[in-house]
């Protein structure tokens, strides 16, 4: 199964932080996949990683367009940063499959929330899972290459 990190008790600044920390981590091609209730802090994070990678416009949630993108840095090579969010999808078709590929560039980061009707299309995803612990905290899970790169740091 592979690395996996938890933190048990994260209040959303701890969130944001952690997120940060992870971007850091992050390498072109890299897909990172965010499941959790909503509310529980998927944009959040998923804002506190791209703000860590430079981005510098505000970071929102796409659930209305599908997917958005931005320019940030790893290290001081310039990378996109795509952002989706599949909560409308019920599944793919093959020419939503086409234009998902659009995103799932080897040279950009991409980060995908309710990402279950793509998940039979990405290869070796990090999986972030977040959930309410208490109203003000939350438990978060981290599988696959980020875990194994952190697990290095």
């Amino acid at each position: 199964m592979g690395e996996r990190a938890e933190w048990p008790g994260l209040d959303e600044i701890s969130l944001e932080k952690l997120a940060a920390r992870v971007a850091g981590l992050l390498e072109p091609g890299d897909v990172v996949v965010l499941s959790g209730e909503v509310g529980v802090g998927k944009t959040t994070f998923v804002r506190a990683a791209a703000r860590a990678l430079g981005v510098e416009e505000r970071v929102t949630s796409p659930t209305y367009q599908l997917a958005r993108d931005y320019e940030g840095f790893a290290g001081a090579r310039r990378l996109r940063i795509n952002h989706l969010d599949l909560y409308r999808l019920e599944g793919l078709e093959e020419q939503d499959v086409l234009e998902l590929d659009d995103y799932l560039d080897p040279r950009a980061v991409t980060f995908i929330e309710w990402a279950e009707p793509a998940l039979g299309m990405l290869e070796d995803p990090t999986v972030v899972h977040i959930r309410h612990r208490t109203p003000t905290t939350r438990r978060m899970t981290l599988s696959g290459p980020l875990a194994e790169r952190l697990s290095r740091c």
